[in-house]
C-alpha cells in the first residue's frame, strides 16, 4: 500500500518490463474485467503511429475544449516532468492522491489474482481507464504505447481510430518492414468505426486499406479524402487552407511549427468533423480556428530565448521533420546540434541527416540503463566538428553559455533526454528572472 508518490513512482519505474510473460493486451484486458470493464463506459478516440500522436491528440483536445466539451480525458506518454502528466482531464493532471488511490487499487487486484505484476505502462493504462470511468469523461483520447494490435491500450472500442505516420521503429517488436509495422499499428482499427490517417508510405497504406476494408471501417486518407493547401510560414505561425469534401476552412492559423504539424492539425480537424457528423459533439469553425491558434505541445520544436530549440526527434522520420522545420523557420542561420538517445533507435540515419545541415555535432547521454553511450554515438559521426561528453548537463550548460548569437542551438533525441533538458532550461529561466 503506497502512501508516498515518490516511492510509488520509483516502484512503478522498476516494472518497466513487468514480471508477467503474457501478452500486454491480455494482461490488461483480464485485470480490467475484474473491475467490470470500465473502459467501455466512456467514449474514446484511439491514436497510434510512429510520430505525431501527441501533437495530434493535443490539437484535437483543444478543438474539443473550444467546442465546449467539458471533460476531455487524455492518456499520453512519455511524461516530461511528472508522471501525472500522462493522465489528465481537461488539462488538469490526476492528483497525487488520486494516482495513489488507483495504483493501490490495481495492486490489490493483482495480488488477489496471482501476484504477477504487469509492466509500468500496462498498470498506467488500467489506472487511466478506472479514473476516466469514475470521473465520467465525455470522451478520452488514448495514445498507444508501442504498435497497436497487441498494445495494452487496445482494450478500448473507439469511436474513431487515428494512425499518424509509420516508420521503421521498434523493429524487434513490430517487424522490420513497413507492411509488418502497419499491420501492428492498424490493429487499432475496429469494426464499422472510422479510421483517419496521414500515412503516406505506399506499402504501409496498402496494409491499412486492407485492414479497413476487412473491418468495414470507413477510411479517410490525407491528400485523398482531406487536404491542406496554400501553406505559408509566418514568424510565429503557419497559415493553411483545409478541405474535406464540401467543408472548407481557409487561412487556418497554426501555432506549432513544421510541415508535419500541418498534417497533425489536419488529422485533428478531420476527426473532429467526423465526431460532429456522427452527432457526438457540436464542432464549429470558430472552435477549430481558436484551438489551432493556441495549441502547443511541450518538447516538440519548443523554442527558448536566443534561438534555442528542444525537440524530441527520436527516430529518422522525426529528425527529417525537425530539419525541415529548421530550414523553414531559420533558413539563413547555422545549426549546432546536441544529441542524446536510447539504444533501440536507428541513430546512424538520424545522425547523417543532421550532419548534412550542422555547423557542429555534440553527443551526450542521460543516466538511464538503456542510454546510448555518448562515445558510441560520436563514433557514428563523420562531421568535421564533432564532440562528445557523457555529462549532459555540463554539455547543455556550456552550449547555452557559449552559444554564438547568429547560430541556432538544437537539442534533440530521446524524449527522456528532452525531459531532463526542459527542466534544466526552465529552472535556468526562473533563476534569471
Amino acid at each position: 500500500m503506497f502512501t508516498n508518490i515518490e516511492q510509488c513512482v520509483k516502484f512503478l519505474s522498476s516494472l518497466k518490463k513487468g514480471s508477467s510473460t503474457s501478452i500486454p493486451l491480455e494482461v490488461v484486458k483480464s485485470l480490467l474485467h475484474q473491475f467490470g470493464d470500465p473502459q467501455h463506459t466512456f467514449k474514446t478516440i484511439h491514436l497510434a503511429g510512429s510520430n505525431g500522436k501527441g501533437s495530434t491528440l493535443n490539437a484535437l483536445k483543444e478543438i474539443l475544449k473550444y467546442s465546449q466539451v467539458k471533460k476531455v480525458g487524455c492518456f499520453v506518454s512519455p511524461h516530461l516532468e511528472r508522471i501525472n502528466e500522462r493522465i489528465t482531464i481537461s488539462d488538469k493532471q490526476i492528483s497525487d492522491e488520486q494516482f495513489l488511490y488507483y495504483v493501490n487499487k490495481v495492486f490489490a487486484a493483482i495480488d488477489e489474482k496471482n501476484g504477477v505484476y504487469p509492466s509500468f505502462f500496462e498498470i498506467l493504462t488500467i489506472v487511466a481507464c478506472l479514473y476516466f470511468a469514475d470521473e465520467e469523461v465525455d470522451v478520452a483520447l488514448i495514445e498507444t504505447g508501442i504498435g497497436g494490435k497487441l498494445d495494452s491500450t487496445n482494450v478500448i472500442n473507439p469511436l474513431i481510430s487515428i494512425i499518424t505516420t509509420i516508420s521503421l521503429e521498434h523493429t524487434a517488436i513490430l517487424g522490420d518492414t513497413y507492411e509488418e509495422i502497419a499491420y501492428q499499428k492498424g490493429g487499432i482499427i475496429k469494426e464499422n468505426r472510422p479510421v483517419v490517417t496521414t500515412v503516406e508510405n505506399k506499402e504501409a497504406l496498402k496494409v491499412l486499406r486492407k485492414i479497413a476494408e476487412e473491418k468495414h471501417a470507413p477510411i479517410a486518407i490525407f491528400k485523398e479524402d482531406f487536404v491542406a493547401t496554400k501553406v505559408t510560414q509566418k514568424v510565429h505561425a503557419q497559415i493553411f487552407n483545409y478541405a474535406k469534401e464540401e467543408y472548407v476552412i481557409n487561412d487556418v492559423e497554426l501555432r506549432m511549427a513544421g510541415p508535419h504539424q500541418i498534417n497533425n492539425a489536419s488529422l485533428a480537424i478531420t476527426t473532429a468533423l467526423l465526431l460532429r457528423d456522427a452527432g457526438y459533439f457540436d464542432i464549429t469553425e470558430e472552435a477549430v480556428r481558436k484551438a489551432l491558434k493556441e495549441a502547443k505541445w511541450a518538447g516538440r520544436f519548443e523554442e527558448y530565448a536566443h534561438h534555442i530549440i528542444i525537440d524530441g526527434a527520436h527516430n529518422p522520420e522525426g529528425t527529417e521533420a525537425l530539419i525541415t522545420t529548421l530550414k523553414a523557420k531559420f533558413p539563413t542561420r547555422e545549426y549546432d546540434f546536441i544529441y542524446a538517445a536510447l539504444q533501440d533507435k536507428d541513430h546512424l540515419k538520424s545522425i547523417q541527416m543532421m550532419e548534412e545541415v550542422a555547423s557542429s555535432m555534440t553527443f551526450t547521454q542521460i543516466s538511464m540503463p538503456n542510454a546510448a553511450p555518448a562515445a558510441e554515438l560520436a563514433a557514428l559521426s563523420q562531421h568535421h566538428h564533432t564532440h562528445f561528453d557523457s555529462e549532459w548537463e555540463r554539455v547543455v550548460k556550456r552550449a547555452t553559455e557559449e552559444k554564438e548569437e547568429e547560430h541556432v542551438l538544437v537539442i534533440t533525441g530521446s524524449l527522456y533526454f528532452i525531459s531532463e533538458v526542459r527542466a534544466f532550461l526552465n529552472n535556468k529561466v526562473k533563476q534569471n528572472k
